[in-house]
């Protein structure tokens, strides 16, 4: 029952978003004035230098990872070829799991995990010099990683997002997560991973209004090789993240 009223008013919360009257032209979702930026302008930087990928960003919603497309808000995702290179072991799990008979984990408003947190709801960063933190409007989620390059901690529990630890190379945020429950699934049609996976993910900031986002994933136990996956994030000064 828990999974059905969760299921509900998920549903409920998206049909209230495209059902609800479009804004006048000169305001945004927040009912504030348009922000009116270049979008090929220089990115900004934080007081240490680095990239500041503060904002609030547009993703292109991904059900299925393996596919390739370009929005006309000019995010866009490329996929891995369909099938996936499934062990036996990842190939039981991508053709056991049906959401319509046995229920879907985020349907019972667990957290979605690292990729599948990116689609589709808005999505705003905060970052300073220590840590960058992702602000999923998406279940009021969020994820807090450091930025200083430190060791992943010892004894820390599995967990839907995993141990997530930052480090740059020069103008690349790159963020490894390990130690994930195993629990979430990379995409709403559910490609798998298991919970001995490690994901790896950058974050390039070339201009103002774009972040080139890459997620590499080694599992030796779901997948024969490691996969991967590339996008493009779009800024959105006009809209905020609200309450879920």
């Amino acid at each position: 029952m828990k999974s059905r009223i969760c299921l509900v008013v998920g549903v409920l919360t998206m049909l209230a978003i495209v059902l609800a009257p479009t804004a006048a032209p000169a305001q945004g979702r927040g009912g504030a004035a348009k922000k009116k930026v270049d979008m090929n302008g220089p990115a900004p930087r934080l007081p240490n230098g680095k990239p500041d990928f503060r904002g609030t960003w547009a993703r292109p919603y991904t059900p299925d990872i393996t596919k390739t497309f370009t929005n006309v808000d000019g995010t866009s995702n490329k996929g891995e070829p369909d099938p996936l290179p499934y062990t036996e072991w990842g190939k039981r799990q991508w053709e056991s799991y049906n959401p319509t008979k046995n229920g879907d984990y985020a349907g019972s408003c667990m957290p979605f995990g690292w990729i599948r947190s990116f689609s589709p709801h808005p999505m705003q960063i905060i970052q300073n010099d220590e840590h960058i933190a992702f602000l999923f409007e998406q279940s009021t989620m969020f994820a807090v990683v450091p930025t200083d390059g430190r060791p992943h901690r010892d004894g820390y529990p599995p967990t839907w997002f995993g141990d997530s630890v930052g480090r740059w190379d020069g103008d690349t945020l790159i963020i490894e997560a390990v130690n994930m429950n195993g629990w979430a699934k990379l995409d709403t049609n559910g490609h798998p991973f298991s919970n001995e996976a490690k994901l790896t993910m950058t974050f390039k900031r070339p201009d103002l209004g774009h972040i080139s986002f890459t997620w590499v994933l080694d599992d030796a136990k779901t997948y024969t090789r490691s996969i991967k996956n590339e996008r493009v994030f779009v800024l959105s000064p006009d809209i905020e993240a609200i309450e879920y």
